[in-house]
């Protein structure tokens, strides 16, 4: 599943390389942000905090694409001992401009979870998707709210997050 997400990751950035000319489209470019909120593990609730990363091309007048990597930790118990620890994502996301300063976004991509029990632990890999908003405060700094769902291999459960998010345009 990893090989197919970086594949189609790798292949939309090399399609997407023509639409690089249009540097003066709003929501283009690189953009590195800090996200904090909600989270849900396996029904239990807890508050998740990182950092994302993306490179969002113009793709035509009013639609972006491009790909977004992510690193959180969550205070979030996974019952029995057991803490939600670290995150990682990589997804791909598809935007459209709903006016000069909001984007409305959606993504789909891998998702890996480690969970710790007594000092020991053990990762597990799913699909994220989710959606949200982005608000241009100035050009080059921005404002979100998304929500995301992965969901994981080993039937261990669903986790679901309602994030808020500031970030800078580069």
């Amino acid at each position: 599943m990893k090989t197919v997400i970086f594949a189609a990751i790798a292949a939309a950035a090399a399609f997407s390389a023509p639409a690089f000319a249009q540097d003066a489209a709003p929501f283009t470019g690189p953009r590195a942000g800090v996200t904090a909120g909600y989270d849900k593990f396996d029904g239990r609730d807890g508050f998740t905090y990182g950092v994302t990363a993306g490179y969002d091309l113009a793709v035509t007048p009013g639609v972006t694409f491009g790909p977004e990597v992510s690193f959180s930790d969550s205070t979030t118990s996974a019952g029995a001992g057991a803490e939600v620890s670290r995150d990682l994502a990589a997804s791909v996301r598809l935007g459209y401009t709903l006016t000069p300063q909001i984007l409305a976004f959606g993504k789909v991509g891998y998702a890996n979870t480690r969970i710790d029990v007594s000092g020991a632990g053990a990762s597990f890999e799913g699909v994220r998707y989710g959606g949200g908003l982005e608000y241009a405060v100035t050009p080059n700094t921005y404002i979100s709210a998304e929500y995301q769902r992965s969901e994981y291999e080993a039937n261990i459960g669903g986790r679901d997050a309602g994030l808020v998010g500031v970030g800078f345009r580069f």
